[in-house]
């Protein structure tokens, strides 16, 4: 709707409450419409465009109305609440070293408000899922390390070595102060690798959990557990492995096949988790969409999937309509999206379409980098640009388009919300609708062309139209 449409017609509402109109008929963008039948439901919507000049920014409000209303059937979105899938657990990206490091170099007051804009649901774009790293990553300033690290040739079966003082440095500062900006802030934890002297090659980089140490991994993951509890932070879920088939020797890795997941959960990390009185729960696999076998391998075992809550993914191999296969084989088990960052509208159109393929979460890949991709001591691979950008030399922080269109999701799709029934559209255009745990409807719309889409919602009876900007992501918020 117009704003000179809108004035007219709150306008004629108005009179009509009055008692000055006792029927008015209207032709708006939906067709003819009497002004009696019903007052329109008012729906605000932000909008995110990859030339930056829409950012994150408020639009005229709209209306649902009676009427015909008209768009190519391609981009025509038909509600259906009753039509309920997935929950949400959540939306976020990662406080990886690289991240925390990066925050950590700027003054305080500069870091808070960078933390704010990540976290803070009104001020910021809303993260509220947040991965974390047990030990380092890949994205690290160096030296690589774990909780127990040892001299050549020694070992620590007894953990007596065991300490979480590095993460002390910069990494646990940025979680507490994300913690007091975003009260109820989530968090799961992967790790990269078991300490070298658990694993068959004594390297940080590749080789595998030998099979006698798999006891002395499984009390390594829960005293991390433990130790962050004592540090005020709560670990939702946790992984065995980040990307358990890929094994390079560049960086922080480990080899993993799905028996040797099912195995080490069922017998190992479970009974061990549930002894110790741990709440948190067991994502399994955390790699890419080309093998779900692999979580459906642990899934099938009984005994290990009661400790299993769910099965993370990433992007980097595969299609997402593998979590939808997963999903139709196990309905009570969740699937996650675990790793990945995407760009651009199109980027807005991957998030959906994860969603529409049952993923609970989204999580990005590294949140701030500096403009030489720094730090990242792996030499394995250079980072793309992330949402946030960091000047190494000014410490001027840049926000790219990423973070605006991120926020089109985050702000808006709280944790606890159930995705619900929508038509799929087509034509570079892309949608998904949710229903928050406060009764609000959400629907997030993608429009990965050039063109200026007309977009038409029907919703119980009612519809209204509007129309997109090139190579934008707009998020439309209703509460009936």
């Amino acid at each position: 709707m117009f704003p000179s449409q809108k004035n007219f017609l709150n306008e004629a509402i108005s009179l009509l409450a009055r008692g000055r109109l006792a029927v008015l008929l209207i032709v708006g963008p939906w067709g003819p419409i009497r002004a009696d039948q019903a007052s329109p439901q008012t729906v605000q919507w932000w909008l995110s465009s990859e030339d930056l000049k829409a950012r994150l920014e408020r639009q005229t409000d709209l209306y649902f109305g009676f009427g015909t209303g008209s768009a190519p059937s391609g981009t025509r979105i038909e509600i259906d609440e009753a039509s309920i899938h997935q929950s949400v657990i959540g939306l976020g990206s990662s406080f990886e070293h690289s991240t925390c490091h990066n925050l950590s170099v700027l003054p305080e007051a500069q870091r808070e408000r960078v933390i704010q804009s990540l976290v803070d649901p009104d001020t910021g774009i809303g993260m509220s899922l947040m991965r974390l790293c047990i030990g380092t990553s890949d994205f690290a300033p160096g030296p690589f390390y774990t909780y127990d690290d040892m001299p050549d040739g020694q070992e620590d079966p007894r953990l007596e070595k065991f300490s979480i003082d590095r993460d002390r440095e910069y990494v646990l500062p940025v979680i507490t102060s994300a913690q007091r900006l975003r009260p109820g802030l989530r968090f799961f934890a992967s790790p990269w690798t078991p300490p070298t002297w658990m694993k068959t090659n004594r390297r940080i980089g590749g080789g595998s959990l030998r099979p006698e140490c798999r006891p002395y991994f499984a009390e390594y993951l829960v005293r991390f557990l433990e130790a962050y509890r004592r540090e005020g932070v709560e670990i939702d879920a946790i992984t065995v492995q980040n990307e358990p088939e890929f094994g390079p020797a560049a960086y922080p890795s480990c080899l993993w096949t799905a028996r040797e997941q099912r195995d080490f959960i069922r017998d190992h990390l479970g009974p061990l988790l549930k002894a110790r009185g741990l709440k948190t729960t067991i994502w399994a696999f955390d790699h890419n969409f080309n093998n779900p076998g692999f979580p459906a391998t642990i899934l099938k075992d009984p005994a290990a999937a009661q400790f299993v809550s769910g099965s993370a993914f990433h992007l980097y191999e595969g299609r997402p309509e593998a979590m939808s296969r997963l999903h139709r084989e196990f309905p009570n088990k969740a699937v996650l999206f675990s790793e990945g960052s995407v760009y651009g509208a199109l980027g807005g159109a991957q998030i959906i379409s994860y969603f529409r393929n049952w993923a609970g979460s989204y999580n990005a890949w590294v949140t701030m980098i500096d403009r030489n991709g720094k730090p990242n001591i792996s030499g394995f691979h250079e980072c793309s640009p992330t949402i946030v950008v960091l000047d190494p030399a000014s410490l001027a922080v840049e926000y790219r388009s990423d973070f605006y269109i991120y926020g089109q999701f985050m702000r808006f799709i709280r944790p606890g919300a159930v995705r619900i029934g929508t038509t799929a559209t087509s034509g570079g255009v892309s949608n998904v609708g949710f229903r928050n745990p406060d009764g609000s409807l959400v629907v997030v719309i993608a429009n990965t062309t050039k063109a200026q889409p007309d977009i038409l919602i029907s919703w119980r009876g009612t519809r209204l139209t509007t129309r997109l900007t090139p190579l934008s992501v707009a998020t439309l918020v209703w509460k009936p």
